[in-house]
């Protein structure tokens, strides 16, 4: 792994409506020193552009402040728990290598 890179284990979680979004949360320690990392790259809403890994899929996507959270969260995709078969409440093992620092 890269200076860039962070590795967690987290729980895949279903956003509160009838939507399909699933999330990982980000620990709040890694989420911190992203937040010192990235201030003068984020993007939109203060999002940071992230390259992620679960198993053996790897997709470009960025990872969001979660309001309430003093965290970030991070969308995974149906083609991503599809192919990793993983789903909600499911432990999630993450790299995530920040793309623009």
């Amino acid at each position: 792994m890269s200076a860039n890179s962070y590795q967690f284990t987290a729980p895949l979680w279903k956003w509160k409506s009838d939507s399909a979004w699933h999330f990982v949360t980000l620990p709040f320690e890694q989420a911190d020193e992203i937040d010192e990392r990235t201030a003068h790259v984020q993007r939109g809403f203060g999002s940071v552009k992230v390259r992620v890994t679960v198993g053996r899929t790897t997709w470009t996507t960025s990872v969001f402040p979660a309001s309430g959270e003093e965290s970030y969260i991070l969308p995974v995709k149906a083609a991503v728990r599809k192919a990793e078969g993983i789903g909600e409440g499911d432990p999630v093992t993450v790299v995530l290598e920040l793309v623009d620092v």
